[in-house]
C-alpha cells in the first residue's frame, strides 16, 4: 500500500487545543469577573467542555447550525437568555483571551517539514472553516495544507465515512492511499478506518489501554508518524503501540 496523502485533525492534533482552552478560560473569568460563579475556573471550564459537547451534539445531528450552536453554548453556559449579538459579542471578548494562548505542539513542524516532499497535506476538521482557516493562519501553517475542509460547510463531520470520503475525493485519491491523523480514537480512528483510510490516532499522553483492530495505528508522537506512512519518508522509529 502507498500511501500519498496525510489528511489531519486540528484540534489536539495540530494545535494544542486543551492548554488554549484552559488558558483563554482562566484569562477570560478573571477578566470577566466570573470565577466566583463557578468557583475555580477548573470548574468553570469543566461547565464550558460539557456544554461545548451537548451543543455540537445537536449541530452534527443538524438539528442547528453552527453559529446557532456556538451562540447556545454561551446560554447554557452564563444560565441566562441572550440576543443572537450579546453571545456573540461574549464569544468574541473570549476569543481574545483563548487565541492569546494558541499554540502549536513542538513535533508539529518537524513532521510537516519532513514530510512535505514525499506526502500531500490536507485538513478535515468537525468545525467550521471561518474558525480552522482563521487557525491555521495565525499558527503559521496554513500554506502547508492544500485542501482544508470542515463539517460546517461538507454538512457531515466524522466519524461518518462521508466527512473521511470528501477529502480524499478532494485530493483526488482512493482511501487505501491516504492516512489520516487525529486525536480521538472513536471519531478520528474508527472513523478513518470504517472509511478506508489508514488510521493513525495520536495519543500524546499515552494513556489509553485499549487493543486497537489490526490496521489501526496508535502514536504517542508524531515523530512516529513517518515509519508508519512507509519506506518514502525519512525519520521516526515505528510505534511500539502497534
Amino acid at each position: 500500500m502507498s500511501i500519498l496523502a496525510v489528511v489531519w485533525d486540528v484540534d489536539d492534533t495540530l494545535f494544542d487545543y486543551s492548554t488554549a482552552d484552559r488558558e483563554g478560560m482562566r484569562s477570560y473569568l478573571a477578566a470577566e469577573g466570573l470565577l466566583d460563579r463557578f468557583g475555580t475556573a477548573e470548574a468553570g471550564l469543566a461547565r464550558w467542555r460539557e456544554v461545548t459537547e451537548e451543543h455540537w451534539a445537536r449541530f452534527s445531528a443538524g438539528g442547528i447550525t453552527f453559529e446557532d450552536q456556538r451562540r447556545d453554548r454561551v446560554r447554557a453556559f452564563l444560565g441566562r437568555e441572550m440576543a443572537d449579538t450579546e453571545a456573540d459579542d461574549w464569544l468574541q471578548r473570549y476569543h481574545a483571551h483563548y487565541e492569546a494562548a494558541w499554540s502549536l505542539f513542538p513535533d508539529v513542524l518537524p513532521v510537516l517539514d519532513d514530510l512535505a516532499t514525499s506526502h500531500r497535506h490536507a485538513v478535515l476538521s468537525n468545525s467550521s472553516i471561518h474558525v480552522q482557516d482563521h487557525k491555521l493562519r495565525t499558527l503559521g501553517v496554513h500554506d502547508r495544507f492544500e485542501v482544508i475542509l470542515c463539517a460546517a460547510e461538507l454538512g457531515v463531520s466524522k466519524p461518518e465515512a462521508g466527512a473521511f470520503l470528501a477529502a480524499c475525493e478532494a485530493l483526488s485519491l482512493a482511501p487505501h492511499q491516504v492516512a489520516y491523523v487525529g486525536d480521538h480514537p472513536e471519531i478520528d480512528g474508527r472513523g478513518a478506518a470504517d472509511a478506508g483510510l489508514l488510521s493513525v490516532w495520536i495519543d500524546r499522553y499515552g494513556t489509553a489501554t485499549v487493543e486497537l483492530p489490526s490496521g489501526r495505528h496508535r502514536i504517542v508522537s508524531l515523530a512516529e508518524l513517518p515509519a508508519i506512512l512507509g519506506p518514502d519518508t525519512r525519520f521516526g522509529a515505528r510505534s511500539t503501540f502497534g
